[in-house]
């Protein structure tokens, strides 16, 4: 295939991070073009770059992959709650300039010369979401519906509805989960777009280019993974012998190996540019894969008939992300034998730390970018136009790294936290769930929030969950199966659970709290207050899972209706269960026999002037719109 059928613009732009001093932009182009960005008030007038402190960055992918992240600081503080936009200029070999317009006419919306966006100090509406599986395909993705609410906007709603921001709060994109047909689409972008290819030690493939054509690439994947032994008779009772493949998830059969596999996959779940350029049809399959492999190209045509309406939206709205466990690997950190057996290998680590290396280069690189400076200076030397130099001790970088988490000057201020590599880890048994945040990251959170008036927290898990579910997760844990139940909740660790329940107590605490969260696969909305305090804390917290995921119905209908009979809100059982002192009240969806949304959505929260909630509601794939009524 000619390189010249490669579009200028693989993916992106992505509006990113912004304040009154930068606004950050994340795109793949085909070169390593120079690109001039400019920056435009609400009337379409320039306003002037200081091109000295503007930065262009470009890290190398492959013969035709270049990341760039454009940090754009204008001549002049910008002004808080106002309308801008921006758009960007490549220039070719001959000094020819060309326009995001010309390049990419259909990311604008009608009547828009130029990208606009809002920058919003007061926060009025958030739109938040997780669990985007490309292939899930009982629904279709809820993403898109940012873009029909941006288009309801442009065609003169009232300000208030325009999105401050988007939070996507976990699984992204599913690393460990792949289907046939995007593995394949995976594989020909690789070619397409020469992607650097990486040796491996310690594996049964020496080469990441042998993964493409070898006997156990599709579906048998988990077959090329390092074995462990497992000696407890509940682990043996469900993986049918005394040895399993060290990565848990029982989608492993298409899990992820190899960098440029990953990035493949980014480009793929956010751009529509690449997918007219995939063709063939995997052959050699047997008759039942050929099945499943046909029934899984189906979502994902589904799938790729709106990622136009993905990269518009996205183009248009700052967006900030935050890893869960499939963004890397199902189980990731879940317990300290999960990690001595994964890092312990050099074939597994290279897997978590080629997954985790994605998000940085496709997710952690956009967010507030000060604590990733250290990263971006080592991140240089590593991906050239020659191939990728000391990936190891790169990746060890990334493991090591501990400022994942961010904080957003807004009001009320946002809070996101990093539930994966800042565990509190059991020292009594390496089986046990590791807490979801170590002492040290709780009491830095403490400290960041306490004496605010309100405040916004972003954790990837609910902090209060479906009780009974969470105590289904506490009896395996009891007989060493937590890897089984995915046990990762943050009542699992006794020492995680008390400090952070202890937060909420705290006399300083901000009397306006609301936590965001996602994972489980179904919304809900809880209201929880302090038993026995006149001046307790209005605590919400708003779950909102999956925007391309849902749990099984039919389990889900029958674990809703045991959480009611046993630990409804006056149940005595709540006195058995840490958050005893909490009165934790569900919030009815209005319209809906159910005390949760199992559909494919995306989470909107909208709040008074003052930073008190206004209303919470889910915009479900299909455009309806369920709110989340105060309980009464």
């Amino acid at each position: 295939m000619s390189d010249n059928s490669i579009p200028s613009i693989i993916a992106g732009p992505m509006l990113r991070h912004v304040d009154e001093k930068v606004i950050t932009i994340w795109l793949v182009t085909k070169d390593d073009t120079p690109i001039h960005a400019q920056l435009f008030d609400e009337n379409d007038a320039a306003i002037g770059i200081d091109e000295k402190k503007t930065e262009v960055l470009s890290l190398c992918l492959g013969k035709h992959c270049f990341i760039r992240l454009v940090r754009m600081v204008p001549s002049q503080t910008l002004s808080l709650n106002a309308q801008y936009a921006y758009n960007m200029n490549l220039e070719d070999d001959q000094g020819k300039l060309t326009s995001l317009n010309q390049l990419l006419p259909d990311i604008f919306y009608e009547y828009e010369k130029n990208l606009s966006f809002a920058l919003k100090k007061d926060l009025t509406n958030v739109v938040h979401g997780s669990c985007r599986k490309a292939h899930f395909s009982k629904g279709s993705d809820a993403l898109p519906q940012l873009d029909k609410l941006l288009k309801k906007c442009d065609q003169g709603t009232t300000p208030e509805d325009y999105p401050d921001l988007l939070l996507l709060t976990g699984d992204q994109v599913y690393v460990d989960d792949v289907a046939g047909p995007m593995l394949h689409a995976i594989n020909q972008v690789i070619d397409l777009l020469g992607l650097h290819h990486e040796s491996f030690t310690d594996s049964i493939i020496e080469h990441s280019s042998e993964l493409a054509d070898h006997k156990f690439s599709f579906y048998d994947r988990e077959k090329l993974f390092p074995e462990v032994d497992e000696n407890d008779d509940l682990t043996k009772a469900f993986f049918k012998g005394a040895r399993k493949p060290v990565f848990t998830s029982v989608n492993a059969h298409n899990h992820l190996i190899a960098l440029n596999e990953v990035i493949a996959l980014y480009l793929l779940s956010w751009s529509s540019r690449l997918w007219p350029l995939v063709k063939e049809t995997k052959q050699g399959l047997n008759e039942t894969l050929t099945a499943q492999y046909n029934a899984e190209a189906k979502s994902i045509e589904l799938f790729c008939s709106s990622l136009d309406a993905v990269e518009r939206a996205l183009a248009h709205v700052p967006t900030y992300m935050i890893f869960d466990d499939h963004d890397v690997t199902d189980d990731w950190n879940l317990t300290r034998g999960w990690e001595e057996q994964v890092y312990g290998n050099a074939f597994s680590k290279r897997m978590v730390g080629n997954a985790l290396c994605g998000y940085f280069l496709c997710q952690g690189l956009g967010n507030p970018y000060t604590a990733m400076k250290p990263l971006v200076k080592k991140a240089q030397a590593v991906f050239t136009h020659d191939g990728l130099n000391k990936q190891d001790a790169f990746i060890d970088t990334l493991l090591e790294f501990d400022k994942w988490h961010y904080q957003l000057n807004t009001s009320p201020p946002v809070h996101v936290l990093d539930t994966r590599t800042q565990r509190w880890r059991s020292e009594s048994n390496k089986n046990k769930p590791s807490g979801l945040m170590d002492w040290e990251g709780l009491c830095e959170l403490q400290q960041n929030i306490i004496g605010k008036k309100s405040v916004i927290m972003v954790s990837a898990a609910p902090v209060y969950g479906v009780k009974f579910i969470e105590t289904i997760q506490r009896v395996f844990t009891a007989f060493g199966g937590a890897l089984i139940v995915d046990a990762e909740n943050w009542m699992a660790h006794r020492g995680t659970a008390s400090v952070m329940l202890n937060i909420f107590r705290h006399i300083k605490t901000p009397p306006l709290f609301i936590i965001l969260s996602g994972d489980v696969h179904y919304s809900f909305v809880y209201d929880i207050s302090l038993r026995f305090r006149r001046n307790s804390p209005k605590i919400l917290q708003f779950t909102c899972s999956g925007m391309h995921n849902e749990f099984p119905d039919k389990l889900l209908t029958w674990f809703e209706r045991l959480n009611r009979w046993l630990y409804g809100h006056r149940s005595p059982l709540n006195w058995l269960t840490k958050r005893r002192n909490m009165s934790v009240k569900q919030r009815k969806p209005q319209g809906s026999e159910r005390d949760v949304i199992n559909a494919c959505s995306i989470g909107v929260l909208q709040l008074e002037q003052d930073g008190t909630e206004k209303a919470c509601k889910v915009i479900r794939a299909d455009g309806s719109q369920v709110v989340f009524k105060p309980s009464a």
